[in-house]
């Protein structure tokens, strides 16, 4: 009796190894097969690229993660998903956000995959010249931002990315930027915000010697007069310079967008001589020096032609019609240029 326990139990033992051992080499076998990507139930799925789009959620155990990974047929045996979570300790690494997977991803590329936060990203643009009331328009029709704010004041908006006290007018650098799902407007403007005082803070450090500006803020508001005035990257420094050239001398600014800025949505496209001699706070026409805050959000090259302009004696330009513009030394020079450019005789 005893020995026929001995055989079964070594029967048993036997088999229990052999179980254990195809188990085992199901597992490594399952580790090293690339996942399903080409599944028609799974959403976003494109049989062309093999990618498929799967988001997890805050919250989610690596088991949970497993189950939906199932769920939408991209894995199969989640039970051996759930053990290598486990084995390899990687459970606790997993990110939440919308993936977008694609190629031979194995489980263990897939958890590296999670681990790293290789989330998939949306972009949004800054765009070069637009005013703070622009910038919040666009914003409002991104449709992958989460959207916290509605016509914000001007104390609120600043309040919300915690600049309190500070006008936003040239506040945001002008830039693509690229982000996750369910960012939120404020998230992305604390960015922007970020963006700008850092590119502001580097120009600032390595401007050029002698400018008659006082503080990077100054630099900021000749910036986006010079980035509303051309889109011509390398007429920047010249109109640079001739603002500059003209502070010095103490001569305004008689800039148009200015003028501009200053009507508001008064502003109907066109800008006549009345425009130019209403008196505003941004109208550098009737006041000396640079208006109180910039007019317009700016990128880099603005910045940089501010804080490194190029030489020329010219203290007055006009646009030529082709998007360049006409430079000239002296009143009569200019008048003869806008004879020619603007008046057409």
């Amino acid at each position: 009796m005893i020995r026929f326990f001995s055989i079964t139990a070594l029967l048993c033992l036997v088999v229990a190894g052999i179980l254990g051992l195809l188990g085992w080499r199901d597992y490594n076998q399952y580790l090293e097969t690339p996942v399903n990507l080409s599944n028609p139930n799974a959403a976003d799925t494109n049989s062309a690229t093999q990618s498929v789009s799967f988001t997890i959620e805050p919250g989610w155990s690596a088991k949970r993660v497993g189950n939906e990974l199932h769920e939408a047929g991209i894995i199969d045996k989640p039970h051996w998903f759930d053990m290598y979570a486990r084995l390899s300790k990687k459970a606790a690494g997993i990110k939440t956000g919308e993936y977008v997977l694609s190629g031979k991803l194995t489980v263990p590329e897939l958890f590296e995959t999670f681990q790293q936060g290789r989330t998939r990203q949306y972009t949004h643009t800054v765009i070069e010249g637009d005013n703070w009331k622009q910038l919040l328009s666009r914003l409002a029709q991104s449709e992958h931002l989460k959207h916290t704010l509605e016509n914000p004041s001007v104390e609120q908006l600043m309040q919300a990315i915690g600049h309190e006290g500070l006008h936003p007018e040239g506040q945001f650098f002008a830039d693509t930027y690229a982000f996750p799902k369910d960012t939120t407007d404020v998230e992305y403007l604390k960015r922007a915000k970020n963006m700008l005082d850092q590119v502001l803070a580097e120009e600032w450090e390595n401007r050029q010697e002698g400018l008659p500006l006082e503080t990077p803020y100054e630099a900021l508001i000749l910036a986006s007069i010079v980035e509303k005035e051309t889109a011509v990257a390398e007429e920047r420094p010249l109109i640079a310079q001739v603002f500059l050239s003209r502070l010095v001398k103490r001569m305004r600014l008689q800039t148009d967008p200015t003028v501009i800025y200053g009507m508001g949505d008064s502003f109907d496209g066109d800008i006549r001589r009345k425009d130019l001699t209403t008196d505003t706070p941004y109208n550098t026409y009737t006041r000396s020096g640079l208006p109180p805050t910039p007019i317009s959000m700016v990128g880099r090259e603005a910045i940089h032609a501010v804080l490194h302009p190029e030489p020329t004696t010219a203290l007055f330009f006009v646009a030529r019609g082709d998007g360049t513009h006409q430079f000239s030394d002296t009143n009569e020079q200019h008048n003869a240029a806008v004879r020619k450019y603007q008046l057409k005789r």
